[in-house]
């Protein structure tokens, strides 16, 4: 018996989905060897960035949206 569309649960705690349907991934590099980074480098580390177009249709495919 098929229990039906399952998403990717490691997926879904690596992207955000916002209310207009965009998904959002949080910046590489960003786990160790951060002292070096420039100030500014640090900073624009902390923002989310937006998936590609060409991944986001295989993502889509993995998730409930």
């Amino acid at each position: 018996m098929s229990k039906g569309f399952r998403p990717k649960k490691a997926l879904l705690k690596r992207v955000k989905i916002t209310g207009r349907g965009k998904l959002f991934r949080r910046q590489t590099r960003m786990n160790h060897f951060n002292a070096k980074d420039t100030g500014e480098g640090t900073r624009h580390k902390r923002r989310q960035s937006l998936i590609t177009k060409a991944d986001e249709k295989a993502v889509r495919q993995l998730l409930p949206v």
